[in-house]
């Protein structure tokens, strides 16, 4: 007989992979509470923010267990995951399994990670399309190109040892910065403005700014700002990173 023991591991592990794939506050509480009453759960209380998820179950004759996740690493990209994940969780309310096998399938997904030519590829491509979107040229286009090689090697490299992301995206704004200012000033011909717009693109916190107005319009009013404080100050470090490469390449003649 199953008990909400068997199932708590493998849902705190669920909402931490659904939150870094990118999901909402509303979809993680959501999904978690329909899989806890479809495994034959009598009581499900799910509490989730950017931090921190605490799943509250009760199963007949065996009385509430709760467990709670501090999140380390929340807002990442990965639809392809989150899919993955819903298909799961909807498989799961139609035909509960035992969390051993839920667990199995948990891992086969968790397990697939994107390969990273395909998102230095993708990287290459984004800012080389929002180059030339924005009014560039080709030769802006291939350098905006060349600088999102930098910043993949900054994502790949550099984040894993800086302290946080604010850190990070200060360190990679200013490096990409110095790059693309460097190229200017190799290379008159090319638009600064518009190579710089197109790498931006790749650091901005969109997805997370967004996700932020909608939990709080949908009344996850805590999370909604923790979410949005988070992406502001994401925001101004990017700013701040580029505006310091700019100031100091401007002592170049730049």
């Amino acid at each position: 007989m199953q008990t909400s023991k068997d199932y708590l591991h493998v849902f705190l592990d669920m909402g931490d992979a659904l939150l870094n794939s990118g999901a909402e506050i509303f979809r993680v509480e959501d999904t978690l509470n329909r899989m806890g009453y479809a495994c034959g759960a009598t009581h499900m209380n799910v509490f989730v923010i950017t931090s921190s998820i605490v799943i509250t179950m009760e199963f007949p004759g065996d009385g509430a267990r709760t467990q709670t996740r501090r999140i380390h690493e929340c807002g990442g990209n990965d639809f392809t995951k989150l899919e993955q994940l819903n298909d799961l969780s909807r498989r799961f309310c139609s035909h509960p399994v035992s969390a051993a096998e839920l667990r199995n399938e948990f891992e086969k997904i968790n397990a697939n990670r994107p390969k990273p030519l395909w998102k230095l590829l993708g990287s290459v491509l984004a800012a080389s399309s929002f180059a030339l979107f924005y009014g560039g040229t080709i030769p802006d286009a291939i350098t905006a190109g060349v600088a999102a090689i930098l910043i993949w090697s900054l994502q790949k490299y550099l984040r894993p040892v800086c302290m946080n992301e604010v850190t990070f995206q200060f360190a990679a704004s200013f490096l990409t910065g110095c790059a693309i200012c460097g190229f200017t000033l190799l290379c008159p011909f090319l638009h600064m403005d518009k190579i710089m717009i197109g790498d931006i693109m790749l650091l901005i916190p969109g997805l997370m700014s967004t996700n932020a107005i909608r939990d709080v319009l949908i009344g996850d009013t805590l999370s909604g700002i923790i979410r949005l404080i988070a992406a502001l100050l994401l925001a101004a470090a990017l700013a701040l990173g580029f505006m310091g490469a700019i100031i100091l390449f401007g002592r170049f003649g730049l």
